[in-house]
């Protein structure tokens, strides 16, 4: 055995040591690994160009995928805060952690002494992945553990946590749209409240209603009187002709001055420089246009509101879970048979390349 090894001790060295350890560790020590794997959707009601047997069959419910939403959830799944908040529900710093494990594979491994955050974080992104493909828009969420519950709730804790993300993006974008159109429909408000009340206060003050219209109601009456006036003066005209003496002719004078006097004051109530309809018309109109404004400012205001409200539906993401999470039942990893064979084939091959250069080195020394 002492002359075999001495003639093959670079074949004991690169073959056979490796081999052995290999077969050793995948055979009694290496833990059996739990693989636990999801596929999810991220999708929104927007219209889009379908791309896949997927997306053609989402477009017929109306719903589509969003490619730049998935990465944001992907690059969630795999952050630090991702890894903060799963350590505080699920504790998957024990889990990794635990004695169960083998001592190459559990956390912190052989280098006890670095049991840092961003250590653990390089670690967690050893054990979860998430693929997504552009053919079909599904991503597949996967989690490696030592323990086939674990493995299930993990991916059941990121699922979860996944769609509250999307939530929140969906609340927020809410409050973005809605808000600025709320605050304008605030403000328009507060506009037509105060055009309105200062027009009523005018109407108030100035005991007018709509000026046009009692002018015209005025100018009616003083029409009424202007008629009256050439009646009574064609009838004292007629009577001065036929008797000038008659007694009525007095009254006639009498009357027909009131009725003058009538026609002026009422004439004045709408066309004098001050306290007339016309003069009190210009402030009405304007009062009026700045509660008509006011009101259309507020009707386009209430349509942006409405509008902001549509798109903010519009832009509503959803992340539907198409495979749920499996609880696993065999152990995928590692794959012992083949992971020794591999070491052997690989030893074999640098085994090879060594002698090669050795026996090089020696014959070029000869």
């Amino acid at each position: 055995m002492k002359n075999w090894l001495r003639r093959h001790l670079l074949f004991a060295l690169i073959v056979v040591l490796p081999t052995c350890g290999a077969v050793v560790y995948y055979g009694l020590i290496a833990s059996d690994v739990y693989i636990s794997e999801s596929r999810f959707l991220v999708r929104s009601p927007q219209h889009q160009s379908p791309s896949g047997l997927v997306g053609q069959l989402l477009q017929g419910t109306g719903l589509s995928h969003s490619q730049d939403d998935t990465y944001s959830v992907r690059d969630y799944i795999l952050s630090r805060d991702a890894l903060e908040e799963l350590d505080s529900k699920l504790n998957v710093r024990g889990l990794f952690s635990s004695p169960d494990v083998d001592l190459f594979d559990r956390f912190p491994g052989i280098g006890w002494w670095n049991q840092s955050f961003e250590k653990f974080y390089l670690y967690y992104v050893k054990h979860v992945g998430v693929e997504y493909d552009p053919v079909s828009s599904i991503s597949i969420l996967t989690v490696r553990a030592y323990n086939a519950k674990d493995a299930y709730r993990v991916n059941r804790m990121l699922l979860d946590m996944s769609e509250q993300l999307v939530n929140t993006l969906n609340d927020r974008s809410r409050r973005d749209l809605i808000n600025f159109a709320d605050n304008e429909v605030k403000l328009a408000s507060d506009k037509a409240k105060a055009a309105s009340l200062a027009l009523l206060n005018y109407r108030s003050s100035q005991a007018v209603f709509e000026p046009d219209k009692q002018a015209a109601l005025q100018l009616e009456e003083v029409a009424k009187i202007e008629q009256e006036l050439v009646s009574t003066e064609a009838e004292l005209v007629q009577i001065k002709k036929l008797s000038p003496e008659n007694p009525q002719i007095p009254a006639l004078n009498s009357r027909a001055v009131s009725l003058r006097q009538a026609i002026a004051s009422e004439a004045s109530k709408v066309t004098s420089p001050h306290g007339s309809f016309s003069a009190r018309a210009p402030s009405f109109e304007r009062l009026a246009l700045d509660v008509e404004f006011a009101d259309k400012q507020l009707g386009v205001a209430l349509a942006e509101l409405e509008s902001a409200r549509a798109e903010a539906l519009q832009k509503q993401l959803y992340l539907e879970t198409l495979v749920q999470p499996n609880l696993p039942d065999h152990a995928m990893e590692p794959r012992r048979f083949r992971s020794m064979i591999t070491v052997l084939i690989i030893s074999m091959v640098a085994w090879a390349v060594v002698s090669i250069l050795i026996a090089s080195v020696r014959e070029h020394a000869d």
